[in-house]
């Protein structure tokens, strides 16, 4: 295991620096120093923001799913980004700002709600062969807008787990 940190979520409280015993955070740079970090938690158990967590140094072997199952939650999935679309219009056109504040809310529950059920069947794992798939469909597509260096980065260093 090893600690990383969120940055948008760090106020530089900095506790991390002086629980850690190997000095492998840094709030000056904003990173976890991986070489150094032995995934001990201190700096975790530590931030009252709650800016760092640990992430497992190798993924876990990817969830099989039948197939029923899958399909069941790719149509949840879909009603989910249905309501979301839903939630963006009736946001956009509230007049009250707490309309908009809640119908902004429940937009991100929608989001969040759809990428956990396509995260559950093996989609947006990065581990899976569909992410693989999506990163190299980005690549061929080419598009200015998208960070293809980043991309072929992922790519060169993900290991796809078999199903």
């Amino acid at each position: 295991m090893y600690a990383y940190r969120t940055i948008r979520l760090c106020t530089k409280d900095c506790l991390c620096l002086y629980v850690c015993p190997t000095g492998a955070t840094d709030t000056e740079s904003g990173q976890v120093d991986f070489t150094k970090c032995i995934g001990c938690g201190m700096c975790v158990k530590s931030c009252p923001n709650h800016a760092l967590s640990l992430v497992p140094e190798q993924f876990p072997v990817q969830q099989l799913h039948h197939k029923d199952v899958c399909d069941t939650m790719f149509a949840l999935a879909k009603d989910k980004s249905e309501a979301e679309a839903i939630c963006h219009a009736l946001a956009a056109e509230a007049k009250d700002p707490i309309e908009r504040q809640f119908m902004t809310a429940f937009e991100m529950s929608f989001r969040r709600q759809a990428e956990d059920l396509y995260r559950e069947c093996g989609y947006m794992l990065p581990q899976s062969a569909n992410a693989r798939q999506l990163l190299t469909l980005m690549l061929e597509n080419n598009d200015s807008a998208f960070p293809l260096e980043a991309a072929e980065q992922l790519l060169a260093k993900l290991q796809v787990q078999s199903k």
